[in-house]
């Protein structure tokens, strides 16, 4: 049986030199045919010519001889000297050959040409670059510095008076009754246009909820992608501990009749001991790769016409708390769990008074006009969004972030 060695045993392979002896007979004159034409050719002595050096003779003023003799201020005590030190109100005529070389090079990011400019525009030189830069970034630094060039205008003082700032909020609202819907078009089709507008307000029904936003690296379940799963919509994020490692164990149910009674009865869950539990199996270990605790620019948006709730038609939002992106965990048989459940029975109980008092709080944020003024009498809100009430600091926000801040 052979064995088949690898080619990458030594990166560098040691090579002993073996020169060969001289012969022991002296050499013999051998007659060999040959064209001496070959040796006239100007390649023969390219070899000679790059290893013999070249004298270079370079006297003290470097080739650039100045003659300090036409000069008479420099020898005499009482030499008329304008000659160098030419009035600054009459200055003498520049040579046009030499014009080019006043120009402002940081003018413009256009490139240089070399001599004078018949034109009469200056062209400067462009900016310097790194050694070894590639080109996309060079065009894309001359397009940003030229639009930055052209963007820069004269700003206008603006009024701050609390006088302005009234007849702004006033001209706000103006604009927004007397806007003209037509007017408004899309900014990437052409040609359409608004045909509805809503008033963008806080939603009050969930407001006193914390949301956050998960995204799976592939759809989450034992199902296949093109197989509808009602199931998603209500599943449970458990937060999970091993070995100094937080990952997140993912719930579902196991039938769908189960996952869609469970959501009627969280739109309208029935009091005292009717209400029963719900069975959540464990799928799988999910692990977060990126999460974002601060999401200022994506909300929750309902658009209500007002139909089928109380309230008017308008846009209501909600902001999202973090966004976090999930992956699934790698099983390890070694991993100890300090608590891991296989089941979760999930039913809804009664409120208590502190989750009451927290909601409540919560909620008076958008609903009640006074909020602002009631926590400025409560305590102070410093810099950093926090609230001393009675030598006790906490956050702004009011409760502890929940379990996931805890983990996370």
């Amino acid at each position: 049986m052979s064995l088949r060695k690898s080619k990458l045993d030594l990166l560098v392979r040691v090579r002993y030199s073996n020169p060969l002896p001289a012969p022991p007979c002296p050499p013999k004159l051998l007659d060999i045919p040959t064209n001496p034409l070959r040796y006239a050719q100007p390649a023969f002595i390219n070899a000679i010519t790059n290893d013999t050096p070249l004298p270079m003779i370079i006297d003290a003023e470097c080739g650039m001889p100045l003659d300090l003799g036409r000069w008479e201020c420099l020898w005499e005590e009482d030499g008329d000297d304008t000659t160098l030190n030419p009035d600054p109100d009459s200055l003498p005529s520049l040579d046009p050959k030499d014009r080019f070389l006043l120009s402002d090079p940081s003018a413009s990011a256009a490139p240089y040409a070399n001599g004078p400019t018949t034109s009469g525009t200056v062209t400067p030189v462009p900016a310097h670059v790194p050694w070894l830069r590639k080109t996309e970034y060079l065009s894309r630094e001359g397009v940003q510095r030229t639009s930055t060039h052209e963007s820069k205008q004269v700003l206008q003082p603006i009024d701050v008076s609390h006088e302005a700032q009234l007849h702004t909020i006033e001209a706000g609202f103006a604009a927004c009754t007397s806007l003209d819907l037509t007017t408004l078009s899309h900014p990437n089709k052409t040609g359409v246009t608004a045909v509805e507008s809503y008033d963008v307000l806080p939603d009050a029904d969930i407001w006193a909820n914390a949301y956050d936003l998960f995204r799976f690296s592939e759809r989450p379940g034992e199902r296949p992608g093109d197989t509808e799963d009602p199931r998603l919509d209500c599943a449970i994020l458990r937060p999970m501990e091993s070995d100094g490692d937080h990952f997140l164990a993912y719930f579902l149910t196991k039938e769908d009749a189960d996952a869609l009674e469970f959501k009627e009865e969280r739109l309208a869950p029935r009091g005292g001991e009717e209400n029963r539990s719900t069975a959540f199996h464990f799928i799988r270990d999910y692990e977060t790769v990126k999460i974002e605790q601060e999401v200022p620019n994506e909300f929750l948006l309902v658009l209500d016409n007002g139909d089928t709730s109380e309230r008017g038609p308008g846009a209501y939002y909600k902001n999202i708390e973090r966004k976090m992106t999930l992956k699934k965990k790698r099983m390890n048989q070694s991993d100890t769990y300090a608590d891991k459940w296989q089941v979760v029975h999930i039913s809804h109980v009664p409120m208590s008074s502190e989750e009451i008092d927290e909601r409540n709080d919560a909620l008076s944020e958008v609903v009640d006009p006074l909020y602002l003024f009631s926590r400025d009498a409560e305590g102070e809100v410093d810099a950093d969004g926090e609230v001393d009430v009675g030598g006790i600091e906490m956050g702004a926000e009011g409760g502890d972030g929940g379990i996931m801040a805890e983990i996370f």
